[in-house]
C-alpha cells in the first residue's frame, strides 16, 4: 500500500485528489496540507510514501517544503505537481529533490502512475520530455557555472564510459538510443546507469540530468 500526503492551497483540488487516491486500490490518502510548512510537519509525522506538492502556496511554498522534505532524510519522496506553463520554478522543486513533475491537468491515470513511479524511485518525466523542457528554460534556472567538467568532485569517480553514459542521459537519451547510439546492449546501460546515479549521488534520472547541467557535461541549447 502506498501512503499519499496531498499539499495544495485549493481545497477542491485536494478533495478531487483524495477521491481518486480513495478509489485507486493501492493507495491511501493520508493527510491533507494547505501550505508548504503545513506539509514539513505532515510529512515528519505521518511518514507518508509520496507526496503531491504544489508549487504555489501561501507562506513556504512547494519548492521550500520540498527541500525540507528530503533534507530530512527519511523515506518520504516528493512529486510536484504544477501549472507548467506557468511555473517555471518546478525546476527548482526538482534540483531540491523532488522525484519528478506532472502538470496539474494530468488525467487521473497519468497521475496514478506518477505516484506510483515516485514511491519505487523511477522519475516520472521521460527523458524526452525532460530535455525540451531543460531546452527551454534551463538557461534561466540551471545555469551550470563556467568550469571544467573535470573540476567537480562528482565525475570523478566516473569511468568514461560512465562520463558518456552521464552526458546522454543530459541530453535526453532513452536507454534504448544510448544502446544505439554507443553500441551497447540494453541490459548493459541499464546497469550504467545504476553504476552512474549511485556514484554521482543522484535519486534518480532528473536529478542525473540536473547534474549533467550543473557540472558543465551538457550546456543549454541558446
Amino acid at each position: 500500500m502506498t501512503t499519499v500526503l496531498i499539499a495544495d492551497d485549493q481545497p477542491l483540488q485536494r478533495m478531487g485528489v483524495r477521491m481518486l487516491l480513495e478509489g485507486t486500490p493501492g493507495l491511501t490518502p493520508v493527510g491533507e496540507a494547505a501550505h508548504g510548512a503545513e506539509a514539513v510537519r505532515m510529512a515528519a509525522e505521518l511518514r507518508p510514501d509520496v507526496v503531491l506538492m504544489d508549487i504555489r502556496m501561501p507562506g513556504m511554498d512547494g519548492i521550500e517544503a520540498t527541500r525540507r522534505i528530503i533534507a530530512a532524510g527519511g523515506r518520504t519522496r516528493v512529486l510536484i505537481v504544477t501549472t507548467f506553463d506557468l511555473d517555471e520554478y518546478a525546476y527548482e522543486g526538482l534540483r531540491a529533490g523532488a522525484g519528478g513533475f506532472l502538470l496539474k491537468d494530468a488525467r487521473p491515470e497519468e497521475l496514478v502512475a506518477g505516484i506510483h513511479a515516485v514511491a519505487t524511485g523511477d522519475a516520472v518525466v521521460s527523458p524526452r520530455l525532460t530535455r525540451r523542457l531543460l531546452d527551454a528554460y534551463t538557461h534561466r534556472v540551471l545555469a551550470p557555472a563556467d568550469r571544467p567538467p573535470a573540476e567537480d568532485p562528482r565525475l570523478k569517480t566516473l569511468t568514461d564510459r560512465e562520463r558518456e553514459v552521464l552526458v546522454a542521459i543530459g541530453q535526453g537519451w532513452t536507454n534504448t538510443e544510448i544502446a544505439e547510439r554507443l553500441v551497447l546492449t540494453e541490459s548493459t546501460v541499464k546497469k550504467h546507469v545504476g553504476r552512474v546515479l549511485a556514484k554521482i549521488g543522484a535519486r534518480d534520472r532528473i536529478q542525473a540530468v540536473i547534474t549533467a547541467y550543473d557540472t558543465g557535461l551538457v550546456r543549454a541549447k541558446s
